[in-house]
């Protein structure tokens, strides 16, 4: 019942808005982000270190019995993400939270590629409690059923759905200030049936350019849509997100006008302890890590991006990194994550944590499991967690003694933002009300629609209220 209740609630949220009149478009009306005057080396800085919402807004499948965006979000064994799942993380000390997302769930097959606005919403949602929990925010095309890998048989088609969906996904979050990211892709960008790794050079030249070319799009898609757009800071995705392959003289880094680009790679090294969980076919599971060797395979490569990129200026974000717990020592894997997390971080590299369901995250406490590493993970570069609103503070010295007072101070009730009909409660019905407004101008609505404070109420206010419901 409960997941009949809230595909319910998607559903009508997005009809009631979408009988808005063209050019009603909340990413048009909605309030500014500010962009600082900041380099990108200086933002990747201050995310401190990440952690990853994975196996969550990019599950996928033929067989996921889809009728709505909670049902994909459920699907791979997360919980429906709340608010306070994403204050949780930060208040472990996390920085900046990786939002995997598959664009293409629930996406009508009618060759215009255009994606579905629950689930844009959605990520809307997300996006907007991360960045009210003080962290940063990271949304890029995941897996997604793996389209990306089409390129090499089908280019031209491919790369319209790429530029469609990257312009959607600029266009609906442009006017997101500086703490949101946006990332071209995951670990597609490479194909084997172009040019074999372990097979010699041939067609290594053309899979090389055909990445290249990709991220070039991504960053000449985004520049060219509006609201801060042409400065927001992006992360390029490396060659299969490998960091030999992405410090190979083949790998460029597009031109970019603003001159605002991270670089990311992943870290899953030795394989045998970071992939995989039994004997594959391929490689040998290891229940250990933390041999010199390890350490000196994790140094090398941690410098060899920081030669490669910092050094000339370009930040690097590890956008994943971790192992399995499931036939592991559980002190070699708080070794293996405290390991990679430092040694990336005193490079000046951004590590972002991978998490999912049931991994090193409790969705359900909203903390991380191994409390030992959590200590460890927060004294490397942990930050404390500030919610949106403080109380102020007034610090009174008197000889040697300092006393630090909080001033709470008791208002007067305010009406409820939102609630049109005065039932104590923001619900559909009062977007029934606003939205008739909005249409007809035969209703009268309270101040209470004035969601925004600007005085007018319009469409801007929708979207605020829409966004409230589904909370």
């Amino acid at each position: 019942m409960l997941s009949k209740r809230i595909c319910a609630l998607f559903s009508a949220a997005v009809l009631l808005f979408s009988a808005l009149p063209a050019g009603s478009c909340a990413a048009a009306e909605s309030p500014v982000g500010t962009m600082r005057d900041i380099s990108t080396m200086d933002l990747v800085h201050d995310m401190g270190i990440g952690i990853n919402l994975g196996n969550t807004m990019e599950a996928c499948g033929d067989w996921v019995n889809g009728k709505c965006v909670a049902d994909y979000e459920k699907s791979w064994g997360s919980p429906l993400v709340s608010k306070e799942m994403i204050e949780g993380i930060a208040k472990e000390g996390f920085g900046v939270l990786r939002i995997p997302v598959a664009w293409s769930n629930l996406m009508v097959k009618d060759g215009t590629y255009t994606i579905n606005a629950e689930l844009d919403e959605r990520i809307h949602q997300i996006v907007d409690w991360t960045i009210g929990s003080g962290m940063y925010a990271i949304i890029n095309i995941h897996w997604d059923m793996g389209w990306v890998n089409e390129f090499p048989d089908n280019k031209d088609e491919s790369m319209k759905r790429f530029k469609r969906m990257w312009t959607q996904i600029a266009e609906s979050f442009q006017n997101y200030s500086d703490y949101l990211m946006f990332e071209c892709q995951n670990e597609e960008l490479g194909w084997e049936k172009i040019w074999n790794p372990w097979g010699g050079t041939e067609g290594k030249a053309e899979s090389y350019a055909l990445c290249n070319e990709i991220n070039q799009a991504f960053v000449d898609v985004v520049r060219g849509t509006g609201g801060n757009n042409p400065k927001r800071h992006l992360l390029i995705s490396g060659y299969n997100t490998g960091i030999d392959r992405t410090c190979d003289p083949y790998f460029k880094m597009p031109n970019d006008p603003a001159n605002r680009m991270a670089i990311s790679v992943h870290y899953y090294s030795p394989a045998g302890f970071a992939i995989l969980e039994e004997d594959a076919d391929w490689g040998k599971a290891t229940p250990t890590w933390g041999s010199d060797q390890d350490y000196a395979s994790l140094r090398s490569e941690m410098d060899m991006m920081k030669t490669h990129f910092t050094d000339k200026g370009i930040p690097v974000i590890i956008g994943e990194y971790g192992c399995p717990t499931k036939n592991k020592e559980p002190e070699s894997v708080r070794r293996f994550i405290t390991s990679v997390c430092e040694e990336a971080y005193k490079r000046g590299h951004c590590p972002v944590l991978w998490s999912t369901p049931g991994g090193h995250y409790d969705r359900e406490e909203f903390q991380l499991v191994d409390r030992e590493l959590q200590k460890n993970l927060f004294a490397i570069a942990g930050k404390e967690f500030k919610p949106a609103e403080t109380q102020p503070t007034t610090t009174t010295t008197t000889g040697t003694e300092t006393t630090t007072t909080t001033t709470v101070t008791t208002e007067p009730e305010k009406p409820l933002m939102g609630d049109l009909n005065g039932d104590k409660a923001v619900t559909i019905a009062d977007a029934v009300m606003l939205t008739k407004y909005l249409m007809t101008s035969e209703a009268s609505v309270p101040q209470a629609a004035d969601l925004d404070g600007n005085g007018h109420i319009n469409a801007a206010d929708l979207s605020l209220l829409k966004r409230e419901i589904l909370k």
